[in-house]
């Protein structure tokens, strides 16, 4: 076998990979870094919220594990954090909590007023309510621009575990009923 050989098997294989590797990521799992302090303390605990909404990162983001398998019938629990793409800007993404799921009733704390939850719709709010583009923000968002739900941090070494379903303590979920 020639140098011509060991250059096609080795595109072959390298086109092979690549391939699986991209129906993997769009189809059942992904990493994704998380950027900023909207999830803090549950992703980069270390970031800090200044006066005017400015965020300082004092350390590198968390990596994430993303699970796609929910999509199939948009299986989602209160308490799930879900990536989606922006509501006001597609080519953004956001980490968030789901809070309320369709039909839920929630109560909005600044202005006192309850919303029901549309169909096919969930309210989804960041653990670090200072500093949180949200469902506060944009309203309810579709469950069509969710992409996965994280299920670890698997950056950096020292965080790494499962991500717990429960908002951390201070976030308390403001749903009225169903």
């Amino acid at each position: 076998m020639g140098p011509s050989g060991f250059l096609w098997n080795f595109t072959k294989k390298f086109v092979t990979f690549g391939l699986i590797s991209v129906t993997v990521s769009d189809r059942y799992m992904t990493v994704v870094p998380v950027r900023g302090g909207s999830m803090s303390p549950t992703f980069n605990p270390k970031t800090h919220s200044l006066m005017g909404g400015v965020s300082v990162v004092c350390a590198a983001d968390d990596y994430v594990f993303v699970e796609k398998f929910c999509l199939q019938k948009y299986k989602f629990s209160h308490g799930d954090v879900v990536v989606f793409r922006s509501p006001l800007n597609h080519k953004e993404t956001h980490i968030k909590r789901i809070i309320a799921l369709p039909g839920e009733w929630i109560g909005a704390h600044h202005n006192y007023d309850v919303l029901k939850i549309p169909e096919g719709h969930c309210w989804v709010e960041g653990d670090n309510a200072a500093s949180s583009l949200d469902s506060k923000s944009f309203g309810p968002i579709p469950l069509a621009l969710i992409r996965g739900r994280v299920t670890h941090v698997v950056w950096p070494p020292q965080r790494i575990g499962a991500v717990k379903s429960t908002p951390p303590e201070g976030l308390s979920p403001s749903i009225v009923g169903s």
